[in-house]
């Protein structure tokens, strides 16, 4: 066993701003982390499988963790007295208990009690990153439990101007007729919240439409727990993903709000081989700079993992503007929406009736308190290869990163979804709306081409203009829509049947490799002065 150990900066553990310190943590209390491994080779393209099982023994095979590394971090356990829950090398982690003090031994951390508001939620920390143990370990999750993401939805404050079923907004965007995603899983990443088999029994009969295969699946000890606030998020995404995609099963992952859950929720969606997805919708997260820096490495792997097994993941890219939400005035856009791996989800206001559109813009209700659609510059993950002729405007300092979103769709609240909600009748918006629009859409695209998208966002920009709707008016208030991508609403929302015949078209394969990129070490670092002016073609206000 190596000696050798290495360590994220102190200064990229930091707890968030207002977080009170109550107190060491018992020493004799019990924790359970995970440790998340290399992969024994890099990523890259792998041939087409003749069966997803054959494509994932295969995968799991290539680059899922290396034996070495397994039995040196599993000695290095043994070592300190911690408990083996589990190893998965597929997934490339491996799961210990132990006590505080055993803990707070073997990673060299001091762990203690927090809370967020005063008399609020307490939950375990620490100020300092961990001593990773091995150089092949890439982060060890479970020690900070801080709520890592927020749900992004709204709900319609103000009467609405039109409401929608998710079936009329699919009408409304040509979704392609002949499909129903017949063979296909759709996996909804969940951090809190539930269902209510009635309220979807109901809801569904409301539709016409019988209620579609639905599987909770319990991570961490996460279930389906209705009763709060987040059931919103959580029916909304079934009831959407349903509508749409009636024939999919859908596979929700219940999860605790923290890193190490929603780690565990994406990776085991991906390598799942008793529900194995082919799309994944996500609609919980927050700005990318808010992340523990290995925390959102981890994560990154794990989308990695997810598209190089031909799943396309769709993520909300917030509904707070260009600043996500955050207090310091500056852009910043919204992980895991950031994620090359992802295809990232913007919002718009929709007016329409039956296949006519007759006004789509895009979505910011700022000055009346109803949100608007995220977007902007990563400051982490560089500008990859698919999107160079996007013409993406240069984040703070000039850095070059990815742009968000990629595409878009209704998720004014004003022009909100009609959902079921605990009982009641509410319409809703937000960015989460959109990924499991995009999430049932893929999921006929899929059964229509015959095989699966996976990197959907590489092909998707190699289809030109005419497979969407070109949202040229508005902003989000750092960002102004235009002709061709843009950092509000990115290349459009979907023409799907204009959209399947460009995918039909595409010579090969329809299924993208891999996005192939690499994090910038824990992100750039944006220099004093704020934003360069964007390059010839950019569309940002320079205001956030």
């Amino acid at each position: 066993m190596s000696t050798a150990r290495t360590a994220t900066p102190p200064a990229h553990r930091h707890q968030p701003p207002g977080a009170r310190y109550l107190g060491r943590h018992a020493p004799d209390a019990s924790l359970d982390v995970t440790l998340v491994l290399r992969r024994r080779n890099p990523l890259d393209t792998m041939p087409p499988p003749s069966s997803r099982a054959t494509r994932h023994a295969e995968f799991e095979a290539r680059y899922g963790a290396d034996p070495d590394d397994v039995d040196r971090v599993r000695s290095f356990g043994r070592q300190h007295g911690l408990q083996e829950l589990a190893s998965e090398p597929g997934r490339r982690v491996l799961h210990l208990r132990g006590t505080v003090q055993s803990l707070q031994q073997a990673f060299g951390v001091q762990l203690g009690r927090y809370e967020l508001t005063p008399g609020g939620a307490s939950y375990v920390g620490c100020m300092q990153a961990p001593t990773l143990p091995d150089p092949s370990v890439i982060a060890v999750l479970g020690l900070d439990r801080r709520p890592v993401a927020r749900p992004h939805f709204r709900v319609a404050q103000a009467q609405p101007v039109n409401t929608y079923t998710p079936l009329q907004v699919g009408q409304l965007y040509d979704f392609p007729a002949g499909a129903d995603g017949s063979g296909q899983v759709i996996a909804i990443i969940e951090l809190g919240g539930g269902y209510q088999q009635a309220d979807l029994d109901t809801y569904f009969t409301s539709l016409g439409l019988a209620t579609p295969s639905i599987t909770a699946v319990s991570v961490d000890g996460g279930s389906n727990q209705p009763g709060g606030a987040a059931d919103a998020e959580v029916m909304l995404d079934i009831e959407i993903a349903g509508a749409l995609a009636p024939a999919a099963k859908l596979a929700v992952f219940f999860a605790p709000n923290t890193d190490q859950g929603f780690y565990n929720a994406i990776s085991q969606a991906a390598h799942d081989s008793s529900l194995p997805a082919t799309v994944m919708s996500i609609s919980w997260g927050a700005p990318e700079d808010s992340w523990v820096t290995a925390s959102r490495n981890a994560m990154e792997t794990a989308l990695e993992d997810a598209a190089a097994l031909g799943v396309t993941v769709t993520a909300a890219a917030g509904d707070s503007g260009s600043g996500d939400g955050a207090s310091d005035g500056q852009p910043h856009v919204d992980f895991p929406a950031a994620s090359p791996s992802v295809l990232g989800c913007g919002g718009t206001k929709l007016l329409g009736s039956g296949k006519a559109i007759s006004s789509e813009v895009t979505w910011n209700e700022t000055a009346a308190n109803e949100g608007a659609t995220g977007g902007g510059v990563s400051t982490v993950f560089a500008l990859p290869s698919w999107q160079a002729a996007a013409q993406v405007p240069t984040a703070a300092g000039g850095f070059a990163g990815r742009g968000v979103p990629d595409v878009a769709g209704n998720a004014d609240p004003l022009t909100g979804y009609a959902v079921r909600v605990d009982g009641q009748d509410e319409v809703v918006g937000g960015t989460s709306a959109v990924a499991p629009l995009w999430a049932a859409l893929v999921a006929r695209l899929n059964q229509q081409l015959g095989s699966t998208l996976g990197a959907a966002q590489v092909a998707l920009y190699r289809l030109g203009n005419g497979a969407f709707h070109d949202i040229t008016r508005g902003d989000n208030g750092g960002y102004a829509a235009g002709p061709g991508w843009d950092a509000c609403t990115g290349l459009g929302s979907p023409d799907g049947a204009a959209l399947l015949g460009a995918l039909q078209a595409m010579p090969g394969s329809p299924i993208p490799a891999p996005p192939g990129h690499k994090p910038k070490h824990g992100g750039h670092k944006p220099k004093p002065g704020g934003h360069k002016p964007p390059a010839k073609g950019g569309k940002h206000k320079g205001k956030p």
